[in-house]
């Protein structure tokens, strides 16, 4: 055991229908045919050898204004084992939610996070961004939640409010930089710790509302992995008589069929698994092909009005770019190693005038807007639930691609 004490506008994108002309819409289609000068406070890693730190609520875990003692599975080092931590979070400001965290999901970006994949870190660290639980108690001046209000966190827990993206709605691309539900920098200098754990406090202007019709176990996924395929979606205007070509069928791949079908797109999946053909299919996909060394592409040829890249390994662009009519685009989600980057051709894009893009998952208000949307629609991700004992065992089959499509841990397994 382990201890520590770490302390709008609408956005501006080419839109088919308004907000709630397009949610309204989706019934009807129901019907139809990381980081230098972050501080971490003092730690110990003996047992029972708790670093200073301001005193804990003596009230029971989840009531009172705390700080809160919880406990999650931390990584100590880029290829070590996670091991059980303890440690504190903050005591309730005015806008804060106190939550008691009942699943969260398991992403790949948690991987590459821990094993620096994407930039140095600083250790202990708890990944976990696809939080789903209960509020337990509310700051002075919260309005948006009351205890019991079934929840969800994602991607980030603030931002600087002020600048233009901020103002848009869009959190997501803040100029200033977001706070990310971990490894971030958070507002009084320490590290932000994440959802592999039993507890979190957040701003409640960053904290979503779980719609009744929707499991809370099946919640978090959409959290990250819907919402980043959701916003593009949306962006390049993917409606009813588009032709979309989803790349990889893994937790993002699998939310991504679903989505696009749901918008009325006729979706082809491009896998390399033969085994994922049948659920391809069950995700809503009208053709599946495989991608293997050989295989011809050639009758694809300008085929897609959009294509959504969810494969987060080196793989080669200039099979797929020629895929895209005249005038789309392929946009890039998936996002591995940073050392192995993508490249193209140079007359790949030039040919047709195509475009190659990247998002980066969605602001707060438009990832309520596709919590509604999955809820009308029936979305919802496959998943496999886990204990926080098992989360080792999941990166494995994640990084073997054996995931079917994504494993959530159970807080009470």
């Amino acid at each position: 055991m382990k201890n520590q004490n770490p302390n709008s506008a609408d956005e501006d994108s080419p839109r088919t229908w308004g907000r709630r002309q397009f949610l309204a819409a989706g019934a009807t289609m129901l019907a139809a045919p990381l980081l230098s000068g972050v501080t971490v406070r003092a730690q110990s890693r003996e047992t029972g050898a708790p670093a200073a730190a301001a005193s804990p609520s003596s009230t029971p875990l989840g009531s009172g204004n705390g700080p809160y003692p919880t406990q999650g599975m931390a990584g100590y080092s880029e290829t070590g084992p996670l091991e059980l931590m303890k440690f504190q979070r903050r005591a309730l400001g005015p806008k804060d939610v106190a939550i008691k965290i009942h699943y969260c999901g398991v992403c790949h970006s948690d991987i590459h996070t821990i094993h620096g994949d994407w930039g140095k870190i600083q250790y202990p660290q708890i990944v976990g961004h696809e939080i789903a639980g209960e509020v337990v108690a509310i700051g002075s001046s919260v309005s948006k939640f009351d205890a019991g209000s079934r929840v969800g966190v994602g991607t980030m827990v603030n931002s600087c409010r002020h600048c233009p993206e901020c103002l848009r709605g869009a959190e997501n691309y803040c100029e200033n930089g977001n706070t990310q539900t971990y490894a971030s920098k958070d507002r009084d200098g320490t590290i932000t710790q994440g959802g592999y754990s039993k507890f979190i406090v957040v701003d409640e202007d960053f904290v979503l509302r779980i719609p009744d019709s929707i499991d809370l176990s099946e919640a978090g996924p959409m959290l990250c992995a819907g919402i980043t395929c959701y916003s593009p979606l949306r962006h390049w205007s993917v409606a009813p008589g588009k032709k979309v070509a989803v790349l990889g069928l893994g937790g993002l791949g699998h939310l991504a069929a679903q989505l696009a079908t749901a918008m009325g797109a006729q979706v082809t999946v491009i896998t390399t698994s033969p085994d994922k053909t049948k659920d391809a299919h069950r995700f809503g996909a009208k053709d599946v092909l495989i991608n293997q060394p050989g295989v011809d592409f050639s009758k694809y040829k300008r085929a897609f009005d959009f294509i959504l890249d969810t494969i987060p390994y080196q793989h080669d662009l200039d099979k797929f770019i020629p895929t895209l009519k005249r005038d789309a685009t392929l946009c890039r989600v998936g996002v591995g190693k940073l050392t192995t980057p993508n490249e193209y051709g140079q007359m790949t894009t030039v040919l047709s005038r195509t475009s190659l893009a990247g998002s980066n998952t969605g602001g707060i208000r438009e990832t309520q807007e596709m919590l509604d949307f999955c809820a009308i629609q029936k979305i919802k991700p496959q998943i496999t639930k886990i204990s926080l004992n098992g989360i080792d065992e999941a990166w494995s089959k994640v990084v073997a691609k054996k995931a079917r499509y994504r494993f959530v841990i159970d807080m009470k397994a």
